[in-house]
């Protein structure tokens, strides 16, 4: 979440999703209030296209599917709707061709900006990972070949926290039977420093 809209009053859930189907700027939804999206640097966009095309080719065949930027998640029925940079899902009722929620996600993947980074290793996950559906979490530094993937333990709430910072690291998804190389994520991105990036 980012800028609120200073033009609406709260909402509830049903509302925001009829506005939203009209919408050209896109919004996720917490508690009553919506918050506009930023706009976003080629890296970010870039990084977002390399992780979303390495998983769909090996997930696929598993009946699985991957999105990206436009789709919904339902982290809290009725209270917290964002927009993951990248989603993964293996359900049935997240597959329906006029479905514009996911609800049960395996893989949540957010690209970090400066804007939104304490956002995504705070807010956002600490209310990811109470979905019981969730096996991983992860980020993706586009600032340097960084990578920090959170586990969920089978059958527990504990999460394992695991940093790829090299380009020969493969990240090994055993539980969706996949591996992401960092090379492939970072594939034709020309880092820009931190310090000397814009806002994003």
């Amino acid at each position: 979440m980012l800028a609120a809209d200073p033009n609406h009053t709260p909402m509830t859930i049903d509302e925001y999703l009829l506005r939203e189907e009209k919408s050209e700027v896109r919004h996720e939804f917490y508690d009553g209030h919506v918050y506009a999206m930023a706009g976003d640097t080629v890296n970010h966009n870039r990084l977002i296209d390399n992780a979303k095309d390495s998983l769909k080719s090996q997930v696929r065949k598993r009946g699985c599917q991957v999105f990206f930027e436009n789709m919904k998640v339902d982290v809290m029925q009725g209270v917290y709707m964002p927009y993951p940079d990248v989603v993964l899902t293996c359900h049935p009722f997240d597959l329906r061709g006029d479905d514009t929620v996911v609800r049960q996600p395996r893989l949540l993947i957010e690209v970090l900006s400066k804007s939104t980074a304490s956002q995504d290793r705070g807010f956002k996950w600490l209310r990811y990972r109470r979905m019981l559906s969730l096996w991983y979490y992860m980020l993706i530094d586009q600032y340097s070949t960084t990578v920090e993937l959170f586990s969920r333990v089978e059958e527990t709430d504990e999460w394992i926290n695991t940093v790829y910072e090299h380009l020969n690291d493969v990240i090994v998804l055993p539980r969706l039977n996949c591996e992401l190389p960092l090379a492939d994520i970072y594939a034709d991105i020309e880092l820009i420093p931190e310090h000397s990036a814009d806002t994003n």
